[in-house]
């Protein structure tokens, strides 16, 4: 089988990476041929954090090469497209692009709130009905969280499959225990998303004068008067060290639609390396954590304190949550439980 993979970042773009990347030496060692096409390169993804967007230079780059790629659509079993494959293009354009292709849809975001929630009421005259389109059109969709795929389900996807965001077991491993005076609470993530984190900076400076305690980032700086913060950069080889290395994980959330669409890639990251976690009640952290077992959700700045308070204070209870957790991640949400099933799912969906 050929597969062509039509994703939006190459491996330096966390949900390319592990949507697709992480899969590709599985598909390949079940006799598959895998091409994949990255929308953006890793400059391109460098200059987004940088600047905050794409030159128009890049972006032309992109369409024209992504365009090239999908003219050769009907040459592969399997179009695998990564949340769409021109992004703000009509998806008239899409389909008449893969109208002889077997393509498949998968998603790990809302992005169809970009369309349908958009401020201007011409994006949401035009687009609104974008995905939806596409959706519908699609040989299978598959949604990281059950938000998303009930939104294929509403669109008439034919057949709609629910798989998580996870973590290969072989890259991460347990915490030790660690002996030592200070907590660390951790929080991974992009310069994009540094704004969850700032969401309870508050929280954190009034625990800062009940308890001691360290933060560390990963992958974006940000700094919170008061508080003691070490701030690493990201890579690929050392984030799930970094992870392990800390006693709490924290994800804060807004709980609007877009957010409902995450997949709460961080918690189970913590997981894996034994953490216990501190979350908002919003989207996918609701099926991943079980509440007062493997961590704790919290609703308000009073809740983050107590939450991250208790966890700090009691080093067996720590130790207990982060060992359910990473029993959790081992029966569910790593890549050796959900590999083998995008095999079996992706093999019912060839063509006759």
């Amino acid at each position: 089988m050929k597969i062509l993979f039509l994703t939006r970042y190459d491996t330096n773009g966390a949900s390319s990476r592990m949507r697709t990347h992480q899969y590709l030496d599985l598909f390949r060692s079940a006799g598959w041929k895998c091409s994949v096409c990255p929308f953006f390169e890793t400059d391109d993804l460098k200059e987004r954090y940088r600047s905050g967007g794409y030159s128009l230079t890049k972006l032309l780059i992109s369409y024209s090469r992504r365009i090239s790629v999908m003219l050769s659509a009907q040459d592969y079993d399997i179009v695998w497209i990564e949340k769409e494959a021109l992004p703000w293009l009509p998806s008239s354009i899409e389909l008449f692009l893969l109208k002889k292709a077997n393509f498949v849809l998968d998603f790990d975001d809302a992005i169809f709130h970009n369309y349908d929630l958009h401020n201007s009421i011409i994006i949401r005259k035009l687009f609104s009905k974008k995905i939806d389109n596409l959706m519908r059109k699609a040989r299978l969709v598959i949604g990281g969280n059950h938000y998303l795929t009930q939104r294929a389900l509403e669109a008439g996807s034919p057949r709609v499959e629910m798989i998580p965001t996870v973590i290969d077991l072989s890259r991460y491993k347990p915490a030790q225990i660690k002996d030592k005076d200070t907590t660390s609470i951790v929080w991974i993530g992009s310069p994009s998303t540094t704004r969850y984190l700032e969401k309870i900076s508050t929280a954190l400076q009034q625990l800062s004068k009940k308890v001691p305690f360290k933060i560390r980032t990963i992958g974006s700086a940000i700094e919170i008067p008061g508080l003691s913060i070490e701030n690493l950069e990201w890579s690929v080889e050392t984030e799930a060290l970094s992870i392990a290395e800390c006693d709490i994980g924290v994800m804060p959330l807004t709980d609007t639609p877009w957010e409902k669409g995450k997949c709460a890639y961080k918690l189970v990251q913590y997981m894996a390396c034994g953490l216990p976690t501190v979350s908002s009640p919003v989207g996918a952290n609701l099926d991943v954590v079980i509440e007062g077992e493997t961590g704790f959700f919290a609703r308000d700045d009073d809740q983050w304190v107590e939450r991250l308070e208790t966890l700090i204070l009691d080093r067996t209870l720590r130790q207990e949550m982060g060992r359910k957790g990473r029993a959790r991640v081992e029966s569910t949400y790593c890549l050796q439980v959900t590999g083998p099933r995008l095999i079996d799912v992706l093999s019912e969906v060839l063509p006759a």
